[in-house]
């Protein structure tokens, strides 16, 4: 990734917080990769069941079906991440978020998902409503 392609926490107009663990460490002292995957989730979980409310209509879920993952540095233990989030496309059922892990102002990783809103009773895809498209497309601004 090229330095003019890294993200800084106000291209994301969504912002989470984590703390590590110390669990979260590898034998290198570093927090471990797979940690990534679930500090992202912190940040798509903020966006489809925040403060607004849940986006899924009623019997019906989220579910991943795409997580693309880029390390651009290391997270050091102890301390904390801010996750930001951002709506790349909406589509008829699903949504794609670009996002970006922080610790102290740095970006150590990006990623990108698409997110599924599946009917809980069938387990297939269900259109998104009006309402959770517009609320996803607040998101698409960036900084």
């Amino acid at each position: 990734m090229a330095v003019s392609d890294i993200p800084t926490l106000d291209h994301f107009p969504a912002h989470a917080q984590d703390k590590l663990r110390y669990g979260d460490t590898d034998r290198q002292g570093h927090v471990n990769n797979a940690v990534f995957s679930s500090l992202l989730e912190t940040g798509r979980v903020e966006v489809l069941h925040g403060s607004a409310g849940p986006l899924a209509d009623a019997g019906s879920s989220f579910v991943i079906a795409r997580l693309v993952l880029q390390f651009v540095g290391e997270l050091q233990w102890p301390g904390t991440v801010d996750i930001g989030t951002r709506v790349a496309r909406v589509g008829r059922s699903s949504v794609t978020m670009e996002q970006a892990i922080f610790q102290d102002g740095r970006c150590c990783a990006t990623g990108e998902s698409v997110i599924v809103q599946v009917d809980d009773a069938t387990r297939t895809s269900k259109a998104l409503s009006v309402a959770a498209v517009m609320r996803l497309k607040a998101l698409t601004t960036s900084g």
